[in-house]
């Protein structure tokens, strides 16, 4: 039989389990604490640091680097900037991993350093936390576009995809367009930084970008990375791309009772109804309908995506009902689909009253 779950420490015996002798104590301790973090914030993040400073082991170090991550504890940037210099290569990770969540432009150079660094994984986590970091968005950029040269796929692919968060809110610079081409160009790249480097390039027209997405969505392209591939699909959809709807469909319909379908069936059906396809809207329309809250929260969502118009009334009356659908859900769904403009006035017929 199994034993029952311990349940999380008090405040009091995680401060003590810090300093336990075996080493997996004090890492359980430290992530305990994180939970406590309301009631005595200070004092949890004092024992963070001094464990991430002094612990002999490094995987307690690193769970220290984690938790302060969680906790966005800006305070204890002097020592996540000196764990980023630690021995241990995964402790160098969190700490630049938490470096990036907390966002303060002060550590900006010692992650520059960390780009550079000789271990790939080092250099993968400085390329997610350097944009976050940097006060300067065009240094940022450079800095990406000089990671998307690495030799390892795994850096390349992460800085591709950080691209689209420095240019968020606008099209991606003609530079990184620039790159991407050049990658979809070079049969020498991975699965995962071609299929990236399509998404990028998707929305300009880009004929090979394009033949990609197609190929990931008929499973003649493999990646690695499920939210590139659902990007993918979904891409299909916004695009209108009619080449990858044989493959949309499969996805979306395939396997009998809900057993042996695709894993991003959903994706699939959103990316259908988005092209206007008949069955995948009657599906998520039907859904939204359900008995079961779940069910309609998740078909809200999915009308949202495809952006169905027809159902905008159904959704805005769900609005204010929990009990109906996910409030969240619910506003983002709006938000995403257009209310129908308002007919013209008609003018009064000739003789009528006007008012």
């Amino acid at each position: 039989m199994f034993g029952a779950r311990p349940l999380p420490r008090t405040l009091e015996a995680a401060l003590r389990d810090r300093t336990a002798e075996k080493a997996e104590v004090r890492a359980s301790a430290l992530r305990d604490l994180v939970a406590h973090a309301g009631e005595a914030h200070e004092q949890v993040v004092r024992a963070l640091q001094r464990a991430l400073r002094e612990d002999e082991a490094a995987d307690v170090r690193a769970v220290a680097a984690t938790a302060l991550a969680d906790l966005r504890a800006g305070e204890a940037l002097p020592e996540l900037l000196f764990a980023v210099e630690d021995a241990a290569p995964y402790v160098r990770q969190m700490a630049i991993a938490a470096l990036g969540e907390i966002g303060d432009s002060r550590a900006t150079e010692r992650l520059r350093r960390a780009l550079g660094d000789e271990r790939a994984e080092v250099r993968f986590q400085a390329v997610m936390a350097f944009p976050r970091v940097s006060a300067d968005p065009k240094g940022a950029l450079d800095a990406l576009l000089r990671a998307t040269t690495d030799v390892d796929p795994f850096v390349c692919h992460i800085a591709l995809r950080m691209t689209e968060e420095v240019c968020e809110g606008g099209s991606p610079d003609e530079r990184v367009l620039a790159r991407a081409r050049a990658i979809l160009g070079d049969s020498g790249k991975s699965a995962e930084v071609q299929v990236a480097a399509a998404i990028l390039l998707a929305r300009t027209g880009d004929a090979r970008a394009v033949a990609v997405l197609t190929k990931v969505v008929q499973g003649e392209i493999r990646t690695r990375d499920a939210e590139d591939e659902a990007t993918a699909i979904e891409l299909c959809g916004e695009l209108g791309i009619e080449a990858a709807q044989r493959g949309l469909e499969k996805r979306a319909f395939g396997g009998v009772l809900g057993i042996g379908k695709h894993p991003l069936f959903c994706h699939a059906r959103v990316a259908l109804a988005r092209m206007g396809h008949p069955r995948a809207c009657r599906e998520i329309m039907r859904e939204l309908g359900d008995r079961n809250r779940d069910v309609r929260t998740l078909a809200v969502a999915a009308a949202g995506r495809a952006r169905l118009a027809a159902v905008r009334d159904r959704i805005l009356a769900m609005r204010g009902d929990p009990a109906r659908a996910d409030p969240t859900a619910v506003d983002e769904a709006l938000a995403l689909i257009p209310a129908s403009p308002s007919p013209p006035p008609r003018a009064p017929a000739e003789g009528s009253p006007r008012a």
